[in-house]
């Protein structure tokens, strides 16, 4: 993406607005204009309506990653009430530009990058998202402490795991925290502690934790909310991040990211026994 030129910021009648660009967990992309006419960048339309606006944007030297807050108005092809109570929001991606709205394809200053820290619907029409700047988020985590479960997350660039095959796409009756599988589910230990995505149906998209399994029936971690119907969905294979499991399981000790031989504080109570 091209910079905008300083030149933009020195006339004398500004032709400067503001880009909001949103991206879902699953890719789906929304943009939205502070302008009063469409603009399009990069193959995305920043669209005037539905409106959005934006809290203060300051710039600052603290740790504080909490950014701006985004308002607006419930559309459903925009950001609807459906796709925020389903869960579809969390955790997605905000990008905060300046372009010049006469020769968008100049460029563009980028004022912020965040996360969707929370959503909430205000009244019938409007929606709210607490916005968290993406370089400060790993402040809040704290200090790393020893741990004796693994700290990665299965699959992920730390733990290296190759997930190809590691899932099964099933029938399932979907809503509400558990669901009813078509078809019976063969070795569904493995599932624990993975995820469960939904991929036809009014909640295609949605993913959930896995809490707990059986031949017929996946519990999740949180409800779905929405009607109740038939669909098929991806279970992926989960962890329960113990050594043994990441060195039997998946041969995969070498990258185990915790501390299993550390002991803890249980260590001062143990005794031997003749």
């Amino acid at each position: 993406m091209m910079l905008l030129p300083k030149e933009a910021f020195g006339r004398p009648l500004t032709s400067l607005a503001f880009l909001w660009r949103l991206v879902r967990a699953d890719g789906v992309a929304l943009g939205f204009t502070s302008h009063d006419r469409a603009i399009t960048l990069d193959g995305l339309a920043y669209r005037c309506r539905p409106g959005v606006s934006m809290s203060a944007l300051e710039s600052e030297t603290s740790l504080e990653a909490r950014g701006p807050e985004l308002r607006g108005v419930l559309s459903a092809d925009g950001v609807s009430s459906d796709d925020l109570l389903l869960g579809r929001w969390e955790d997605g991606r905000v990008e905060i530009m300046l372009c010049d709205w006469e020769q968008p394809a100049a460029g563009v200053l980028l004022l912020m990058v965040g996360r969707i820290a929370a959503v909430a619907i205000d009244g019938a029409a409007a929606f709210t998202m607490e916005l968290e700047r993406e370089e400060l988020a790993g402040c809040r985590r704290g200090p790393l402490r020893c741990s004796p479960l693994c700290r990665a997350e299965l699959g992920d660039a730390r733990c290296g795991v190759d997930m190809a095959g590691r899932f099964v796409d099933v029938g399932g009756t979907v809503g509400g925290e558990v669901i009813g599988l078509i078809e019976p589910l063969v070795d569904f230990g493995r599932f624990l502690g993975g995820t469960m995505r939904v991929l036809t149906g009014p909640s295609a998209g949605v993913e959930r934790r896995i809490d707990g399994a059986d031949d017929r029936e996946v519990a999740l971690d949180r409800e779905i909310v929405g009607p109740t119907a038939e669909a098929r969905i991806r279970l992926t294979e989960g962890c329960d991040k113990r050594f043994e499991t990441c060195v039997g399981r998946f041969g995969n000790g070498l990258a185990f990211d915790g501390e299993p031989h550390v002991p803890g504080r249980d260590a001062l109570v143990r005794y031997g026994t003749i």
